[in-house]
């Protein structure tokens, strides 16, 4: 197949696009650089079945293509707060392009969710039929709320035009790739850690999340992609197992050998209390779960950043501006 995977240089992303090439399939990367590198797809240019446009997905793209993976959107609380407007635009209107786009060539066109959806959950764990506790104003809202447009648009979209749509809600993802400065927790935690810095933990590190590892969450991406029963999702991907932050950051000193001690700062506005998945959908509709336990998944992730580190290439550039 020939298929177009907007954000495919992003850390997820680039992964798919290897994924989806190793297959045997033609692959159209689109990104805009925002969060993006061409280090991440350096290796993939000079394959023939691989292109890669930079282009915002907020504007309109062309192209005829069988499958659209819609990654784009910066994941990071430090990336989406840089320019919240320009995040929603991402979301809302990157959303209707690819919708529109599979309107026209009849492609199945899969939308990369997030549970942050589920905001600041009253039940646990969550499960898809669960609507959510999000603060419609706040400062993560640009993210949250520009996804649950975006889920809005998908089935609006399936109902009215009978456009093919898979819906994933990706829960906490890690592994090789991650931007060192994207201020998520365990690329923060393992770079302290590696520096022999502090280890920053919010609040009192009680707060809850579910680590998945990259090579499960792209499998799962796939699969309900794939997926011939009709089943659009929205479907949770994730790993349910339930660490609280002051645990995983534990975890990493150990696992490094780090001499760096924890320090605590103020909890941020609207942080989730708990994150974990209900994975019943996955397991039934697509036989999938994950594989990969945390402490393999982070000597993995360990590995790439004290490389990253080594080489010097850990010092990226903090984002540009871009407009609204």
């Amino acid at each position: 197949m020939r298929i177009l995977v907007t954000g495919g240089a992003g850390f997820l992303g680039s992964h798919l696009c290897e994924r989806l090439l190793g297959a045997g399939h033609e692959v159209i990367c689109l990104d805009n650089l925002f969060t993006g590198r061409k280090a991440n797809i350096a290796h993939l240019l000079d394959d023939h079945n691989f292109e890669f446009v930079r282009h915002d997905i907020v504007d309109g793209f062309k192209a005829e293509v069988d499958q659209i993976y819609n990654l784009a959107c910066p994941a990071s609380p430090v990336h989406y707060q840089f320019n919240p407007i320009k995040t929603v635009k991402t979301s809302v209107m990157g959303a209707i392009n690819v919708l529109g786009l599979a309107k026209r060539v009849k492609a199945r066109v899969l939308q990369a969710s997030t549970s942050e959806v589920y905001g600041d959950p009253s039940v646990h764990p969550q499960e898809e039929s669960y609507w959510g506790n999000v603060n419609p104003i706040g400062i993560r809202s640009c993210y949250d709320e520009g996804k649950r447009v975006a889920e809005t648009l998908f089935f609006d979209y399936h109902r009215q035009h009978g456009i093919e749509i898979r819906v994933i809600r990706i829960f906490n993802t890690y592994g090789p790739r991650m931007h060192p400065k994207d201020g998520r927790v365990v690329s923060n935690f393992i770079v302290q850690a590696l520096n022999n810095d502090p280890i920053t933990i919010y609040g009192e590190g009680q707060q809850t999340r579910s680590f998945c590892y990259r090579d499960d969450l792209i499998e799962g991406m796939i699969r309900l992609m794939d997926n011939q029963i009709g089943y659009t999702g929205p479907c949770n991907i994730g790993n349910p197992g339930e660490f609280t932050i002051r645990e995983l950051a534990e975890k990493v000193i150990a696992l490094t050998g780090s001499k760096s001690k924890l320090v605590f700062e103020p909890l941020p506005s609207d942080d989730p209390k708990q994150r974990k998945p209900d994975i019943t959908q996955a397991r039934e509709n697509l036989g999938w779960e994950p594989t990969v336990a945390l402490e393999e998944g982070l000597k993995k992730t360990i590995a790439y950043f004290d490389d990253l580190l080594k080489s010097g290439g850990g010092d990226y550039p903090d984002p540009e501006r871009v407009e609204d």
